[in-house]
């Protein structure tokens, strides 16, 4: 193991954290509020800090794929913990557990809270809360790389480990170009959604945060009703959003690049707006007695649904109250999640996709058995170890999910409530059904179970492998 080079990159992100925060303290200026003085205290320590540890440069350049894992996960945890910190000194969440609960919440985009009450945070609060939203949606180190010049072996190993989905791969010869690239696309999306929200009427300020919220997919709102509030225009451009923000970036770049055809022959964009659309009209139908109109269910169907799919976590309406035909549906979106290379969470589409490519073809084998078949996804031909990796990933999510719900039973919660917990943890959802509901929180769960329930988020965030290798004793070993 190069704890060296783990370290310096380590400081890069405490002091990328400490620039992060003079954005909330800028804010708090404008507003006159005293709460900004936290943010900028916690802003110089994590610059000074991280400037200093990045004096020291690492002896060796050494880095695998290990490293990559450990220093990956390691950051998200810095990244919580350092920027939980000003929650607790402005006094607004009082407990350093909750506090880091929030924090983590924001910057894996989940959207679950242990707040009651959101409209009592001052500005300069708000806005870093949603801002962890924009900043995790396409991950730290990608930003990182995207700006320093790291060169080495490790961008892609930090690439790999921090990026969502089965597989990833560059989008041109360079890493380095290839964060770029993405961030590119995901600061042009957040600039065209701020522009159409200022024109629904919101405020600059307002217009910011409900993006970062969105083009993260994470779901904290300014209000305690969620977005049920904004007007039907709002709400539209929302709804468009959090669809984009599903899709694989990768599938922008191609339409960037003049390469139309590669990117519309996706199997996995078919598929996940095939499932978003059927599973918009069954709950439209099946939820049609709990609103005035056909055409109102179809709508706020279509809202939770993409809400919930992209693993956004906004709401429009108490859809605990929906029958539970449509609940399961929304239950199953969860696991569902978006695109690979999305800012979503969940599964990934991708991986159902070559599940049941995988399960057709052992079906396929059974009845003819000699006959030898290549599994094949968008014209390529799958290997054996990615589908071999689809299967394991498979079983080590069911796995910890089981565990996880296990665990949290202390408390004494319905299973509803543990068994959606878990789920919308996991999957970076937010909202789940019964206390943890459109309209409840995590406040009442033990500081034990938000513990377990911060694990699945960083988990679900980093596609598993990087938080359970900090678990491994071998892992540690030079």
């Amino acid at each position: 193991m190069n704890y060296g080079i783990i370290f310096y990159i380590l400081s890069s992100v405490l002091e990328f954290a400490g620039a992060f925060m003079l954005l909330p303290v800028g804010v708090g200026f404008f507003y006159g509020e005293k709460e900004s003085f936290a943010f900028l205290l916690v802003a110089v320590v994590s610059l000074l800090a991280g400037g200093l540890g990045r004096l020291k440069k690492p002896k060796s350049k050494v880095f695998y794929a290990r490293e990559g894992f450990v220093t990956v996960s390691l950051s998200w945890i810095l990244l919580s913990l350092v920027g939980a910190v000003p929650f607790v000194l402005t006094g607004e969440i009082p407990f350093y557990v909750d506090a880091v609960f929030e924090t983590v919440s924001g910057f894996t985009t989940t959207g679950g809270t242990i707040l009651g009450d959101v409209e009592y945070l001052s500005h300069c609060t708000q806005f870093w809360r949603l801002f962890t939203h924009w900043l995790g949606g396409m991950g730290v180190l990608v930003l990182i790389l995207a700006i320093l010049p790291l060169s080495g072996s490790y961008n892609m190993h930090l690439m790999r480990a921090e990026s969502t989905g089965p597989s990833v791969g560059k989008l041109v010869p360079k890493v380095k170009s290839s964060a770029r690239i993405l961030y590119e696309i995901y600061i042009g999306i957040t600039v065209l959604q701020i522009l159409l929200l200022l024109l629904g009427g919101l405020s600059l300020y307002e217009s910011a945060t409900l993006t970062f919220s969105t083009v993260g997919t994470g779901g904290f709102g300014l209000l305690n009703s969620s977005v049920r509030e904004y007007s039907r225009y709002v709400q539209t451009v929302l709804i468009i959003f959090m669809l984009m923000c599903g899709i694989s970036f990768n599938t922008y770049y191609l339409f960037l690049a003049r390469r139309p055809k590669e990117a519309l022959k996706s199997e996995e964009l078919r598929a996940y707006l095939l499932i978003a659309a059927g599973a918009a009209v069954l709950i439209g139908i099946n939820a049609r007695g709990h609103f005035d109109s056909l055409g109102e269910s179809l709508y706020q169907a279509l809202f939770q649904v993409a809400s919930v799919m992209t693993t956004t976590g906004f709401t429009t309406c108490d859809f605990n109250m929906w029958p539970m035909f449509s609940k399961a549906i929304l239950f199953l979106l969860m696991i569902v999640g978006a695109c690979a290379g999305s800012t979503g969470g969940g599964l990934k589409v991708s991986r159902l996709v070559v599940l049941l490519k995988s399960v057709k073809g052992e079906i396929l084998q059974v009845i003819h058995p000699r006959s030898v078949k290549k599994l094949h996804m968008d014209g390529r031909g799958l290997t054996a170890g990615v589908i071999h990796s689809i299967r394991m990933y498979l079983v080590l999510y069911a796995g910890i999910y089981l565990i996880s719900v296990l665990l949290i039973s202390v408390d004494n919660f319905s299973f509803e409530t543990n068994a959606s917990a878990v789920m919308a943890m996991f999957n970076n959802v937010g909202p789940g059904f019964d206390m943890v509901g459109p309209v409840g929180s995590y406040a009442s769960f033990s500081a034990f179970s938000k513990v377990v329930l911060m694990f699945d988020m960083l988990a679900g965030r980093l596609e598993l492998l990087p938080m359970l290798v900090l678990f491994s004793p071998r892992t540690w070993k030079k």
